[in-house]
């Protein structure tokens, strides 16, 4: 019989690694998806996993067993993943400038030899994908981990509001204005493909 998440978070608090170890695996596939949506990175969302699982080892003592588990776990992985955010943020405003316009940029799906897309689809793709990563990039913490929440990862306005400890109310909200923003910056490729 398999057990619950608090029956696990009972058993780790008193030592037993191998149901931290059950948590880790019921949980670590979504927290990967939540991470790699908020970051755009394969490597950083890794990072963000494990950064995520080793603070909620250490903070397993603060948890309110009333709460759910997997709710606790998607609240820090959406802010290690915040954390990491603004660190990149951060670095990359200390180093080089931007190559100039008109540089060419090598996107490496172009590079994938396929006989499917056209050249004009793949240029489409690649300017929808660039122009949602901007716009994604241009939205608040808290717009774009509800956005991810609501519509990456399926969870209905009370549990996006639960992970970002709002009410139900400033979780919709943040959502709706994500989506106005995102809406206003893929506009002009829309209007264009038509």
């Amino acid at each position: 019989m398999e057990l619950t998440d608090a029956a696990c978070v009972s058993k780790a608090r008193a030592g037993d690694s191998d149901a931290f170890r059950v948590l880790v695996e019921r949980h670590g596939r979504s927290l990967f998806r939540l991470a790699f949506r908020m970051t755009g990175n394969e490597q950083d969302a890794e990072d963000v996993v494990q950064e995520s699982f080793l603070r909620a080892y250490r903070q397993l003592a603060k948890f309110d067993e009333r709460a759910s588990f997997g709710t606790w776990l998607y609240r820090i992985a959406a802010n290690c993943s915040l954390d990491l955010m603004r660190a990149r943020r951060r670095r990359s405003e200390h180093q080089a400038p931007a190559p100039e316009a008109g540089a060419p940029v090598e996107d490496p799906v172009l590079a994938l030899p396929s006989g499917a897309p056209s050249p004009e689809r793949l240029a489409l793709s690649a300017e929808v994908r660039e122009r949602v990563a901007e716009a994604m990039e241009d939205l608040s913490a808290t717009e774009r981990t509800a956005f991810v929440l609501r519509h990456f990862e399926g969870m209905c306005i009370e549990e996006v509001s639960r992970v970002l400890e709002c009410q139900p109310g400033a979780a919709k909200h943040s959502v709706f204005r994500a989506v106005q923003k995102l809406r206003r910056a893929l506009e002009p490729v829309v209007s264009a493909a038509q």
